[in-house]
Formats: structure tokens, sequence, C-alpha cells
């Protein structure tokens, strides 16, 4: 999943909420100039309402981290070029009360897979990143 969390009253608005959760779980700094911008909001599974923040981190190889262990169990990244390829791409679908329910994205192929709302939001980062590709 990507680092995210509750606003807290400090936070003036949900980049400020997301700038935070960033710091504290992966110990990664970000000012607002990084912020590209947000996605559309997304309801969890609780029903609470995601505000997704896209932000540039620069080159992977420049940043530190400092993962907080009582929040981050492990870090990994999946490359544009991965997540692009059709053979690493899709879908789960899901039953309720034993009939068809609904069907999510799910990418395949790296050292997890990712599921869930975190592959929302990856999709809909896809589509905005490589509309041509994606």
């Amino acid at each position: 999943s990507f680092p995210g969390g509750r606003r807290d009253p400090a936070d003036g608005d949900a980049v400020a909420t997301a700038l935070r959760e960033t710091r504290e779980e992966l110990g990664l700094a970000l000012a607002a100039p990084s912020v590209w911008g947000q996605l559309r909001p997304l309801p969890d599974r609780q029903g609470q309402m995601v505000a997704p923040v896209v932000a540039n981190l620069g080159p992977l190889e420049d940043l530190t981290l400092t993962p907080n262990p009582d929040e981050v169990e492990e870090v990994f990244t999946l490359p544009l070029a991965h997540l692009l390829r059709e053979e690493n791409q899709g879908y789960t679908h899901f039953r309720t009360a034993g009939r068809y329910g609904y069907t999510l994205p799910v990418f395949l192929n790296g050292p997890h897979k990712v599921w869930g709302l975190t592959a929302i939001i990856t999709e809909l980062t896809l589509e905005l990143l490589a509309p041509d590709r994606y």
C-alpha cells in the first residue's frame, strides 16, 4: 500500500496529510512543490474516503528511506515499465453472497501482488502518466 492515514487536526488539507504520513511512515520529507496533484477520492472497504495524492520523489537512488517499523513491514518499488506490461496486469473478480460482485485491477509478477485499493490507485496513476500505453 501507499503511505497514508487519517487527517490530523493540524493538517490543512489532504496534501498536508499525505506529506505528513509520508514523513512519519517512510522518513521522507517532501515539500509541497513535489506534489503533482490529487486523484479523485475513493472509498475504502470501511466506506471512508481516501484522497490519493501524487508526488514526484525524484530518482529512487537518491532517496534515503527510514521506514517506521511500527507502520511499515517492507518497502518495494515496481518500475513503470513493469506495470505497463500486459502480462503483469490482471483483474480479480469478487463474489458477494455467492454471486458476482465486482472486479478490481491486480498487478502481478513483481515481488508482491498489488491488489485492492493500492491497485486501483496505481491504475488511475498509470492512466494519467501513460494514457497512450495504459
